[in-house]
């Protein structure tokens, strides 16, 4: 890297007159989303990354000896920390997996203490990570244009949702033999059916890094791990649960690990916070590891475990340090539509929403 990183300021943030505006009608769209959702299945689920493919638990090793610009925030002191791991699929619904779309890995580390983000007191830090290093869409503009999409399309029948992501798939394998790179757009609605445990998640958007600005991901790291890059799972399976079976399956038996890192900000103009859609060139900034996530053998969703994830944990980009302030447009939507979307679950079902004190919280 030749460039030095930029330095964190308040001011690199750009906000749009009309932003607000835009942030209540995505929160309207998905709550409506959810409305519909709730009166499906008689119970509230998330309105994005519904279903679960395995909760995990396990520690979080930050690195000695990281420099200076890498030893930033929660990753400025070595030393060990308690998570819990969310694996699940993207939409808001509890689909077969022959709807195959991007995926998700929700972390949170236990604790953190430090300055945190206004609202927020546990000695908690969540990181939302996505398959993907880019979002679809640039900014809560954007992405209101694609959940109004996505709103219209809750009460469609679930073969119309599995031809969708076959299409885009197939498209998108086109594009990628064209271009080299997958469509952020076409992967979103029609992702590659990889074990989830040997595929890399991203933060897609920037957050604040300390003194910095980086993109953080989580990348698989055993030799266990690699030998499943290249599988391609079922989606077909009769039980529709096939991402599912994948997960629990492996860490029956089988520990999974992956390195956390962090790719920093060079300069505005090539890497934006404004725009999650625009990747930022790996060639000029590469992802440095500065943590390793650790998540050993164990029944990753019984029936206790899988109803505290659904009912009662909340991931939120919202629960952070000040030092890890999710930035930009989209980023700061989902600030708002996190929290609404929340409240609007737990009312719903009737759960109080408890951030965990320990890992002795999470039923085994």
């Amino acid at each position: 890297m030749t460039a030095a990183p930029i330095r964190y300021h308040d001011g690199i943030e750009t906000l749009s007159p009309d932003e607000n505006e835009t942030i209540d009608r995505i929160i309207a769209a998905m709550t409506h989303e959810s409305e519909i959702t709730a009166k499906r299945y008689g119970h509230a689920v998330r309105a994005s990354h519904a279903k679960i493919s395995g909760v995990a638990v396990g520690a979080l090793e930050i690195l000695p000896n990281l420099p200076p610009e890498l030893a930033q925030g929660l990753f400025a002191t070595p030393g060990t920390h308690s998570v819990i791991v969310r694996f699940a699929q993207g939409p808001g619904e509890l689909l077969k997996d022959r709807v195959s779309t991007h995926r998700g890995m929700a972390i949170k580390v236990l604790g953190v203490e430090g300055d945190k983000l206004p609202g927020h007191e546990a000695p908690t830090q969540d990181f939302v990570f996505a398959t993907g290093p880019v979002f679809p869409n640039p900014d809560a503009k954007g992405f209101l244009g694609s959940m109004k999409q996505l709103e219209a399309g809750t009460s469609a029948p679930e073969a119309v949702k599995a031809t969708v992501s076959r299409s885009a798939r197939a498209l998108d394998g086109v594009v990628k033999s064209v271009t080299g790179e997958s469509s952020p757009l076409l992967d979103f609605f029609g992702h590659v059916p990889h074990h989830p445990l040997a595929e890399p998640y991203y933060s897609q958007a920037a957050l604040r890094y300390g003194d910095h600005v980086a993109k953080l991901g989580a990348f698989p790291a055993s030799p266990a791990q690699a030998a499943l890059a290249d599988e391609r799972l079922d989606t077909d399976r009769e039980d529709g649960n096939v991402f599912r079976h994948a997960v629990l399956s492996y860490l029956a038996g089988h520990e999974a690990v992956f390195d956390i890192r962090v790719q920093l900000c060079l300069n505005l103009d090539d890497m934006p916070v404004e725009d999650a859609s625009k990747r930022w060139d790996e060639a000029q900034s590469r992802y440095r590891t500065v943590a390793r996530l650790v998540l050993p053998a164990q029944d990753a969703l019984s029936e206790a475990r899988r109803n505290y994830a659904d009912d009662v944990l909340s991931f939120r980009p919202a629960h952070s340090l000040v030092a890890h302030r999710p930035l930009g447009s989209l980023m700061r939507a989902r600030l708002k539509t996190y929290q609404a979307l929340s409240r609007f679950r737990h009312a719903r079902n009737r759960v109080p929403e408890v951030e965990p004190a320990s890992i002795d919280d999470v039923p085994a």
